[in-house]
């Protein structure tokens, strides 16, 4: 770092960071179909997963950028998904984003690891899938000084491409970030954009949202709070009479809120006791999300510090979304269509809680007592004018000289009686105004009501609203609804409803139905011209043209494709997608005619432009080629086609810097250059590839096939089938037509079919994928993925008990080794109801995969407590370093606790007072290996219970009745529990001992009776996943039947009212009952346990020597 700097500076270095490892990627693919995360699908198919964080840490080596003026020094890791790792204001050496020191990843992010600090950046959903991924980079210089450094890349799942450029300017204090989202693929996309800045947070932190923000709702929408001031219900905290959330100091718990509505174009926060903060300011029109986020001022948070950092402490992020102000809120991106925008990051100091922000200059004004404070922060050197008015008199009007390092405040008396509303403050500069401010009226509006979500088809009143419904959950990603069953129920009542017609042909054209996809299409267009041929929407004619296409029906599909041009929304797609059919027919003037309308049409459709100079170098015509891809570079940094381009006509090695054996990247270009009829360039390019990745060699065969080249096409099929399966999994739509030619070709390869199952089933095309799963298995049955993925298959789809566990049996013993495959055997023995002493055996047989994973540990656990093994179970938790997930919190720490409040029963029986007391203290205390910490309001009535009956077996009559009254506190909540912080129903049971142990039978009773009430109240409900879930971490492998998990529940309940109520009898059937749906329920079991051991009675006559009525 360099005191003094007049330009900017941009420099690639070697930087060594402390960093804790990750486990080696799943080579099984994970469909992960219902998981909920960040309230948006979890499927995170074709990425595989790493679920393993590993212990220790090392010195690692990364290629970091550093970007830096004489106000900032910026450093960027293009190594871990484009981050901004450490952002320092130079002038107080204060780091503006919180700079974690040290690499540490936990199991947070889509894929599983995710590090904190920096600002990362969430697209296409949130967490970013690639966040702990290598991105491409380039190093731009401008005229005016400034230097940017753009990172990007195309991502696995929608194929949607992101470009972002990091800019420092000679004399500005902040960081510019300039963005471009395109869509590169001919289907319309959804994304969403949140720029996720970390900043460090401690009891001197406040969040700065604009004064007009009177209202932040939780994801979804599905709850609102008053802010800055709360004063009711939030996130299952009493924030009455009033609360200011804008403190960190005062959130207790894991907190996300997100602005409703503001005018402002600023977020940002402020550290009260360095006097400096940071700003976000960006178009409020186009970046309107605001929100914040923290694992809470409390136990439970500090345990998540300890897991992401190992000295930098808490943070809160703020994050900052773009063409989205919830999450989940997605927005549309149609084919080759770019969004572009801009954010602002940058420092400020001294001046306090901000009112108003431009890039240019931040500003407070603070009134208390007919007095106003102000404050005047600019981000670049300047001669500005600051005013204080009230209508037309001025009250204050100052020229001065601010910069970063030097800001204004002053105290100006107002006149007596003057309201806040009538004063302005303004800085400008010659005339200009760079901000202002003028104090808003003190009422509040009405908070919005929470979002609703969507009622059941059949319920739905109009066709319109079924096909709205369905869209809504296709557009954010829904995880457990399926659109399809609302687009099925308008088809129903109007099988040629156009709207619906169009989004399930546009869903089959999706899963690789083009036949279906087609039919779908041409009903959608026989509604639309049935007046006359000439329709008001042209998406159904486009659609259509992509179906034929994808089934070789070329000049069906220009025909299509060109009606589609009559309406504008559909012009520059559709004569792309023509002028790549008249490429096929090697009519390059043609295309590059069509060409030419596109871009008339969108100057920023990326693809048109790299076929149109891909068209004009085959044209002899290198100087336009040259050209026209400077000014498509000019417009896309990372233009990677264009770089190939410029690499063909005058050998520029940037494309191969870029690429750096991204085999996706290879893939990618390749088919755009086949899908013109340009297959020596594509083949040229495949050969260049990462030879290791089967679908190189597959679309190498394909595109010879197309070519007419059999020979060469038979051979590539061949290297394609001898490739190694690991870590290929298809998502390109071309697989299909691709893949279906290597079956024609080759009917004896094992492995093309199986590539395109798993293309289907990921698209959820279950029944064709199964079919083509067995054709792979029966020509190669030693392959334990396929009959792995069979297994799954079985279980979820056709709820086909036996031959899901054959084929997991099968699979296991092929792959003896493999912990994933070991951990869904036994998942599927649970589900299956097999004898928990069983399951036991398994795992005991098989350790080494058990300490591997820390779900096979915990239910290595849970069996050992379902067996009365206590001890043994807190042995091998306490053995064991737990790496917590979020969403997954409770579930360690549960059989933790467990294991310590059964040693503690024992030891009380036996007259051991002091070793029960210490076994229950020690259950309120997480040790930190276990990687959980506790919330506030935790659920420990059992616990209380128990001590006091150990205080009360001791003779301490004090403590103990304290406990029994503790004991008898917190809400009850009967309900399954779905989320971390739900409180375990269970608690209700012990609730009710407690307040007979204080002598108190009548709520005791009530309370017995509620739990047998609600057993008998929701027995043959049928509930589903909730609809606003944020994230559900139970629903990773097989679908739960909820129908059952919560008859079994209730069951449950009722056997606890029964045995609040001494009716034995009565308890042990309906928690038979239970462990006979469900033999390794953990609390039927122990209850079942204390029937058995007559429990009950020596617990009453315990509290009768004790009484405390």
């Amino acid at each position: 770092m360099r005191e003094t700097i007049d330009s900017v500076e941009v420099c690639i270095q070697a930087v060594k960071i402390p960093t804790y490892g990750v486990g080696q990627p799943q080579k099984n693919p994970l469909f992960l179909e219902k998981r909920v995360y960040q309230g948006s699908s979890g499927a995170v198919y074709p990425y595989p997963v790493i679920e393993r964080i590993e212990e220790t840490k090392t010195e690692k080596e990364y290629k970091a950028i550093f970007l830096e003026n004489r106000y900032l020094l910026i450093m960027l890791l293009p190594e871990l998904g484009g981050r901004v790792q450490m952002a320092l204001d130079k002038t107080n050496n204060y780091h503006f984003i919180y700079y974690n020191r040290v690499i540490k990843p936990a199991l947070v992010g889509l894929t599983g690891p995710w590090i904190s600090g920096g600002i990362e950046f969430n697209w296409p959903q949130h967490h970013r899938p690639t966040t702990f991924s290598p991105v491409d980079y380039r190093i731009e210089e401008s005229m005016d000084g400034s230097k940017t450094v753009w990172m990007g890349e195309i991502e696995a799942m929608y194929h949607l491409k992101s470009v972002a450029g990091f800019r420092l300017y000679p004399d500005r204090a902040y960081l510019e970030i300039d963005v471009r989202l395109y869509n590169p693929t001919p289907f319309p996309q959804t994304f969403l954009w949140w720029a996720n800045p970390a900043v460090h947070a401690n009891d001197d932190y406040q969040s700065i949202f604009p004064p007009d923000v009177h209202a932040v709702l939780d994801h979804g929408k599905r709850a609102v709070s008053t802010f800055p001031i709360a004063t009711g219900v939030y996130y299952k905290v009493d924030y009455s009479p009033g609360t200011d959330i804008s403190r960190y100091k005062n959130i207790p718990v894991p907190t996300s809120y997100m602005a409703y509505h503001s005018d402002f174009d600023f977020l940002g926060c402020y550290d009260h006791g360095r006097r400096a903060g940071m700003l976000h300011v960006a178009n409020h029109h186009i970046v309107p999300g605001k929100k914040q986020w923290t694992w809470g001022n409390g136990d439970f948070g500090r345990m998540w510090d300890r897991q992401l950092t190992d000295e930098d402490g808490p943070y809160v992020e703020l994050m900052c979304g773009a063409f989205t102000d919830n999450q989940p809120d997605f927005s549309w991106l149609q084919p080759g269509e770019e969004k572009h925008f801009t954010q602002i990051f940058m420092p400020f100091k001294g001046i306090g809680g901000v009112k108003n922000a431009s890039k240019d200059a931040a500003i407070n004004i603070e009134i208390e007592n007919n007095v106003a404070s102000l404050g005047v922060y600019l981000s670049s050197p300047r001669q500005v004018t600051v005013t204080l008015r009230a209508g037309a008199e001025i009250l204050l009007e100052e020229r001065c000289w601010l910069s970063p390092e030097n800001w204004l405040e002053r105290v100006v008396p107002l006149p007596a009686g003057m309201k806040a509303q009538e004063v302005t403050l303004s800085v400008s500069e010659d005339g200009r105004e760079l901000v202002s401010f003028t104090p808003l009226p003190q009422e509040r509006p009405e908070p919005p009501a929470p979002a609703t979500p969507a009622p059941p088809p059949a319920e739905v009143a109009s066709n319109e609203e079924l096909f709205l419904h369905g869209l809504h959950l296709e557009q954010y990603r829904h995880a457990t609804y399926d659109p399809e069953a609302y687009y099925g129920e308008a088809l129903r009542r109007d099988p040629l409803d156009s709207r619906c017609n169009n989004a399930l042909g546009l869903r089959r054209l999706r899963q690789g139905q083009f036949a279906e996809a087609e039919h779908h299409f041409r009903r959608a267009i026989e509604r639309l011209t049935f007046r006359n041929p000439n329709p008001y929407d042209g998406e159904p004619f486009y659609n259509l043209g992509l179906a034929l296409k994808y089934q070789g029906r070329f000049a069906e599909a220009f025909d299509a494709f060109y009606k589609a041009t009559w309406n504008a929304a559909w012009q520059d797609a559709a004569y792309f997608e023509l002028a790549q059919i008249e490429s096929r027919r090697q009519r390059r003037e043609s295309a590059l005619e069509l060409l030419g309308q596109a871009l008339e049409r969108n100057q920023r459709h990326h693809n048109a432009r790299h076929l149109r100079v891909a068209l004009l170098r085959h044209l002899a015509q290198p100087d336009v080629a040259r050209k026209e891809a400077a000014q498509g570079v000019a417009l896309d940094p990372l233009a990677y086609g264009l770089h190939y381009e410029r690499f063909l006509l005058d050998g520029d090695p940037t494309f191969e810097t870029l690429a750096e054996g991204d085999v996706n990247l290879y893939l990618t270009l390749a088919l755009s250059y086949a899908h013109a009829g340009l297959f020596e360039e594509a083949t040229r390019l495949l050969e260049k590839a990462p030879q290791h990745h089967p679908m190189v060699h597959y679309y190498r065969g394909w595109i010879f096939w197309q070519a007419g080249d059999t020979l060469n096409a038979d051979l590539a099929f061949q290297r394609g089938a001898a490739a190694s399966p690991d870590y290929c999994f298809p998502n390109e739509i071309e697989c299909v037509p691709a893949l279906t030619t290597a079956m024609e070709r080759s009917p004896s390869d094992a492995r093309a079919p199986y590539y395109l199952g798993l293309f289907l089933y990921a698209h959820r095309v279950h029944e064709q994928a199964i079919a083509l799963w067995e054709r792979a298995a029966a020509l190669d049955p030693n392959f334990p993925t396929v009959h792995r993925n069979l297994g799954l298959a079985y279980m979820n789809q056709r709820k086909d008990a036996a031959r899901s566990r054959a084929a997991y049996q099968l699979a296991f013993a092929l792959a003896p080794d493999d912990a994933r495959i070991f951990f869904e055997l036994d998942q599927l023995d649970k589900r299956l109801g097999k004898a928990p002493a069983e399951r036991l055996a398994q795992l005991s047989a098989h350790l080494d995969l058990v300490h591997q994973r820390d779900d096979l540990m915990l239910e290595y656990a849970t069996l050992l407590n379902i067996a009365g093994r206590h001890e043994d179970a807190l042995n091998a938790l306490l053995s064991h370093t737990f790496h917590p997930w979020e969403g997954g919190e409770g579930k360690v720490s549960g059989q933790y606790v467990l294991a310590l409040v059964e040693m503690a029963k024992e030891a009380l029986q036996r007259g051991q007072t002091e070793a029960a007391l210490e076994y229950l203290l020690r259950a309120r205390v997480y040790p930190e290996n276990l990687a959980e910490g506790k919330l506030p309001n935790a659920a420990e009535n059992h616990i209380d219970y128990y001590l006091g009956l150990a205080y009360g077996q001791a003779g301490d009559e004090a403590r103990s009745k304290e406990h029994f009254i503790r004991a008898t506190q917190g809400t009850i909540e009967l309900s399954l529990a779905m989320y971390y912080n739900d409180r375990p129903s269970d608690m209700a049971f012990y609730c009710g001992l407690a307040h007979a142990a204080l002598g108190e039978p009548e709520k005791a009773e009530a309370l017995f009776h509620q739990l047998i009430a609600y057993g008998d109240a929701h027995m043959e409900e049928r509930p589903s996943i909730d609809y606003f879930a944020v994230s559900l971490p139970d629903f990773l492998v097989f679908e739960d039947d909820l129908p059952r998990r919560n008859r079994v529940h209730c069951l449950y309940l009722k056997g606890l009212g029964w045995l609040g109520l001494g009716k034995t009898q009565e308890a042990a059937l309906a928690l038979d009952a239970a462990l006979a749906l469900d033999p390794s329920h953990v609390g039927a079991v122990l209850h079942r346990r204390m029937i058995d051991a007559d429990l009950l009675s020596w617990l009453k006559k315990q509290t009768q020597h004790t009484p405390h009525g």
